[in-house]
């Protein structure tokens, strides 16, 4: 934030109070604009996700000029209240996709397998990361939406680590970048790789960051690659809640002397991450019908799209062309790095 009242000369309004507020009510405006012109896009281009626009909508509306002004001050509060709140309530929501049968159907050797995937991209970007130098939580942010599911993940995360929104904003660009080239890419590697359809599928959900470019990539190869995708994919979210719950206990761990003072600790498990389990749970039981799942699913997709509008609208280009050379390496790296171990593990597995 303190970059940000840098390039602007004034600081934003601070952030009071439990509800919006008249102070937040520009910031949440604009990102329902930026939903709107989301869901747009997608209809216009359904290669292109939802999440995705909002992502590249919020990084043009900090840059475009008679909007700029608005993103960097009146509006900045209800951004920023987007990019958290809104967040942790679509990653809660985000449980209602997952059921425990589905994980178990797709066998001990498939789960194994997106486990040992998620755990070498994980700790390999991670350090890579820290050898590059990069600044903050970058490489913590980057390692985390390159191995889950992306952006949703990256929120998640940078909830419990406390990231600078700077450093949030960076790694949301770069791993959407990543997953949109993806939807390009990989269907082009789909048979000179040797993958039947269900194989390619696999690999694609193993691969892939964030959810909607899974389907937008899996697709081109038909039901059975969607099917088998969407469910790999699915596990990997299912990872969210541990890793979130792993980084809190390595904050509090860092925090226990300044909370000492304080009388106060960052929680062990973060209440979303509790409710994103329980969601699982209730999904688990069957009990919900098909038209609530699809409603609450629509209802996660908006406001996942407000979030990441949010958080696409504190990304500054200049700042990021600054340390662009290194945040690419990495990206670059890490995405040999999924690709390459979610290919290796599909054809041990399938």
């Amino acid at each position: 934030m303190a970059l940000l009242t840098a390039r602007t000369g004034h600081r934003p309004a601070p952030a009071t109070g439990r509800g919006p507020g008249p102070g937040k009510l520009p910031g949440l405006a604009m990102a329902a604009g930026g939903v709107a012109g989301a869901w747009a896009v997608h209809e216009l281009v359904p290669a292109v996700p939802m999440l995705t626009a909002a992502v590249v909508l919020g990084i043009a509306s900090a840059h475009l000029p008679g909007v700029r002004a608005a993103v960097r001050g009146a509006a900045r509060p209800g951004l920023t209240l987007a990019g958290k709140r809104l967040m942790r309530i679509g990653v809660v929501l985000l449980g209602l996709k997952l059921s425990l049968d589905d994980v178990l159907g797709l066998g001990w050797a498939t789960v194994a397998m997106v486990v040992a995937v998620v755990a070498a991209t994980f700790w390999g970007t991670l350090r890579l990361g820290r050898r590059l130098g990069l600044r903050g939580d970058q490489p913590l942010l980057i390692a985390t939406g390159y191995s889950i599911c992306g952006a949703s993940a990256i929120g998640a995360v940078s909830e419990v680590s406390g990231s600078d929104e700077e450093d949030v904003a960076t790694s949301v660009a770069l791993v959407t970048l990543c997953g949109t080239l993806a939807i390009a890419v990989l269907p082009l590697l789909h048979h000179p790789l040797g993958l039947d359809d269900a194989q390619f599928g696999r690999w694609v959900g193993a691969g892939v960051h964030d959810v909607g470019q899974v389907v937008a990539t899996a697709q081109t190869a038909g039901p059975a690659a969607l099917t088998d995708a969407v469910l790999v994919k699915l596990m990997r979210v299912a990872l969210l809640a541990p890793l979130v719950a792993a980084v809190a206990v390595s904050v509090r761990n860092r925090r226990r002397g300044p909370a000492k003072a304080s009388g106060k600790r960052p929680p062990l498990v973060p209440l979303f991450v509790l409710g994103f389990l329980a969601m699982v749970a209730v999904r688990t039981t069957g009990w919900l019908p098909g038209g609530a799942l699809d409603l609450a699913g629509h209802a996660q997709e908006l406001l996942l799209a407000a979030a990441l509008f949010g958080l696409g609208s504190a990304v500054h280009l200049p700042s990021l062309a600054r340390t662009g050379g290194r945040v690419a390496a990495l990206g670059l790296c890490s995405w040999v790095v999924i690709a390459g171990a979610s290919y290796g593990g599909v054809l041990l597995t399938t």
